[in-house]
């Protein structure tokens, strides 16, 4: 980025200032915080960066008055615990907050008629738009009687195609997983996951089983074993792969609580991880990740880049019509001493 130009003696930046700072034109500058036109997200968040730097205050009621923006955007979350939307949630608020835009959190604890009341108060305050997110990643019906205001979800994708969604890649997520099992010389891979009517649990089981079959091999007990998202699953399941197949040198899981649990069954057994048998998690949930002995290798889904992409499609939307579909966020490898 260029050197901060020299701001009014008032010390205010302007927003002039902020156009030269992020290398593009007054206009262009005025679109990315306005939310209106098209353009890459790149340029934007050029812009975005640029108001941070310099702390460019505009003024906000001039504005509202001019363009009949709130420079308000509804968070919508079912997730009231907030495991996986508060990351989501900070993504987008950082993207918007660079905006100067602010941010209206509802929760609707996953009740629809408190979702109802939330969105009649959103749209009685005439918020610019509104990201949708949840606590798991199965499509969920897309919100009643919102079609003026622009909308996107996150994490949890609309039933609607014709809406805009933004989710983490499940299929990328398997793909490192058991690439990198491969890549340490596993070949009997063991898959313990949550319920099967949990797409997360379905997709990533699903995804698993196709990358096996393209390596031409399959699992280890011949099948995936569903159950439930917690560590005392994850030991039950473990034991009873261990009767079937002794011969197990991997395990991969469908969420970081399952393998702190197989982790413990393995010590209990007497087997050394990795030395023996290796052990992926998924989610990168530092509380279970690293309190596991020994730290999990796991696959980290990278939420707040979702929120963040959320944001910046919700602001391309804004004033200017975006093309809908499913928007996919690459997940990454987090290797620790469990491989």
């Amino acid at each position: 980025m260029t050197a901060v130009p020299s701001l009014p003696p008032t010390g205010r930046a302007k927003l002039t200032d902020v156009a030269r700072l992020a290398g593009v034109s007054v206009g262009t500058a005025s679109k990315a915080l306005n939310g209106s036109g098209s353009m890459r997200p790149e340029t934007r968040q050029r812009v975005l960066d640029a108001v941070e730097e310099l702390d460019f205050r505009p003024n906000q009621q001039a504005q509202s008055l001019h363009t009949g923006r709130s420079w308000t955007v509804g968070l919508m979350t079912t997730d009231g615990i907030g495991r996986f939307s508060t990351p989501v949630l900070l993504g987008a608020e950082d993207a918007l907050g660079a905006g100067k835009i602010s941010v209206l959190l509802c929760d609707t604890r996953g009740d629809a008629i408190r979702e109802q009341h939330h969105l009649s108060n959103l749209m009685g305050r005439r918020v610019d738009g509104i990201i949708v997110t949840g606590r798991r990643t199965d499509p969920r019906p897309p919100l009643k009687g919102v079609e003026p205001i622009p909308t996107v979800y996150a994490l949890s994708p609309s039933t609607d195609p014709d809406d805009i969604s933004v989710v983490s890649d499940d299929r990328s997520g398997a793909q490192l997983a058991i690439e990198h099992l491969l890549a340490t010389g596993r070949t009997r891979i063991a898959h313990i996951t949550g319920p099967a009517h949990h797409a997360a649990a379905r997709d990533r089981a699903q995804h698993t089983l196709e990358l096996l079959k393209q390596s031409a091999m399959e699992l280890a007990t011949g099948r995936v074993h569903f159950g439930e998202w917690s560590e005392a699953w994850g030991r039950r399941a473990a034991q009873a792969v261990l009767r079937t197949a002794p011969e197990t040198d991997a395990f991969f899981c469908g969420n970081d609580q399952i393998a702190r649990g197989v982790a413990d069954a393995l010590r209990e057994n007497g087997l050394d991880v990795p030395g023996q048998v290796a052990v992926v998690g998924y989610d990168n949930w530092d509380v279970m990740a690293l309190a596991s002995r020994p730290p999990l290798t796991t696959i980290d889904t990278d939420l707040s880049e979702v929120g963040r992409r959320a944001a910046l499609l919700l602001l391309d939307a804004i004033g200017s019509k975006v093309a809908p579909g499913l928007h996919r966020v690459p997940c990454r490898l987090v290797v620790r001493e469990s491989t």
